[in-house]
């Protein structure tokens, strides 16, 4: 046989073996080491702000110092606008070979990173290193994302799970005793004002319960307490899963301040101006229309994106009470009190408004799903001028 007939045979021998869904094993050396890899929030992106977990697996006998994460998605992706408004994010793994280059970006970031080298045999290096290069397999490397059940930090616990199935008894030293899924997202929110606020009208009381260990390592830096303490059982001895723990680069400390332009000042502030404007309407008995026009448009329609995402959607929305304020029926409402013969229902209507933002005001700290509290001047303004639309209507009735 001629040497290109015997590579012409060997590449067909391997492409039958080679078939989709499997890949080519690469066998890892006795030095082999499989770490968890922290790193911490980023400020300056809403989305960094609870910081990112990634795999490592390191091999300098062969060569390999690849990094894995969970946290990849594609703006090019099918329908991925839709999809995200909906709730049905696909994320994907993803494979860098370039280990220092990211260590590099997390520094100029700015960003702690701390490893933590698993106490692995090398059989147990190799399984879960298996398991990493078939999951990054095109077919299989896509998941539908949750941000509180399955996010790039739970799956750090998975692929352990799947490495050493009953033998690891994780650690819940760490826990907040009672804090619910809102709660841990407030702590990488400080320097988030604005998205904290949107991340408390958009997302219901669903998250508003005590969450419980597994739902504790949504967050990346949970993870890396629960793993620190956590403990391999082999065959009746208790050994830590951590073998060793090491800060790759600690963040220089830095002055973060939120400004003055956070959601409450500005709502004092835009509560100052429509009791100042609502004052001179009761002395001229002229109504500053236009205001209201884009006060209860604009809370209409946020009343219907929160309803969208209530019954429309996978996001953990539902059962949102700041529907008792953002009322999706103020948007057709406040452009009917144009027509005088819809003004006698649109009295009383926003008279029950104003009676109702005064009890939601009441009983804030009380209901169910804890309401912003930057929201309360907002609501104040908003009870303040459904009563004098339905004042002002009633002189026309």
């Amino acid at each position: 046989m001629s040497k290109r007939n015997f590579l012409v045979s060997l590449f067909l021998i391997i492409g039958m073996l080679i078939r989709p869904g499997s890949f080519a094993q690469i066998p890892l050396s006795k030095d082999a080491t499989l770490s968890m890899i922290t790193i911490g929030p980023y400020d300056p992106e809403l989305w960094s702000s609870w910081g990112h977990s990634v795999i490592r697996v390191y091999d300098p006998n062969q060569g390999i110092n690849w990094l894995y994460d969970y946290g990849r998605f594609s703006f090019d992706q099918k329908n991925f606008y839709w999809n995200y408004a909906l709730g049905k994010t696909y994320y994907s793994i993803g494979k860098s070979e370039r280990y220092d280059a990211y260590v590099n970006m997390w520094q100029r970031q700015n960003r702690t990173v701390t490893e933590q080298v698993m106490d692995f045999t090398q059989a147990e290096v190799q399984a879960a290193f298996n398991a990493l290069e078939k999951n990054n397999l095109p077919e299989n490397r896509e998941y539908l994302y949750n941000y509180v059940h399955d996010n790039c930090a739970t799956r750090l616990i998975d692929l352990i799970d799947q490495t050493l199935p009953g033998k690891v008894t994780f650690d819940d030293t760490f826990m907040l005793e009672g804090a619910t899924a809102r709660d841990l997202m407030d702590v990488g929110l400080e320097f988030q004002p604005w998205g904290d606020l949107l991340i408390d009208m958009l997302l219901g009381s669903q998250i508003d319960h005590p969450v419980n260990q597994r739902e504790h390592l949504m967050m990346p830096d949970y993870v890396r307490q629960c793993l620190a303490k956590s403990t391999i059982n082999r065959g009746g001895q208790i050994v830590p899963l951590v073998r060793q723990e090491r800060v790759v680069f600690q963040a220089k400390p830095e002055n973060l301040a939120n400004g003055i332009l956070t959601p409450f000042n500005v709502f004092v502030l835009l509560f100052f101006v429509v009791g100042f404007i609502t004052n001179r309407n009761f002395k001229t008995l002229k109504r500053t229309k236009w205001i209201d026009y884009l006060l209860f448009s604009l809370v209409g329609m946020l009343g219907l994106i929160c309803t969208f995402l209530w019954f429309g959607t996978e996001h953990l929305s539902k059962y949102n009470w700041n529907l008792l304020w953002a009322i999706p029926f103020h948007l057709p409402a406040i452009w009917m009190t144009r027509y005088p013969k819809y003004q006698p229902f649109l009295t009383r209507y926003f008279r029950f408004t104003g009676v109702l933002y005064a009890l939601t005001l009441l009983f804030w700290v009380v209901l169910p799903q804890p309401l912003h509290q930057s929201l309360v001047p907002f609501v104040l303004l908003l009870t303040l001028r459904a009563f004098y639309i339905s004042y002002d209507l009633s002189r026309f009735g």
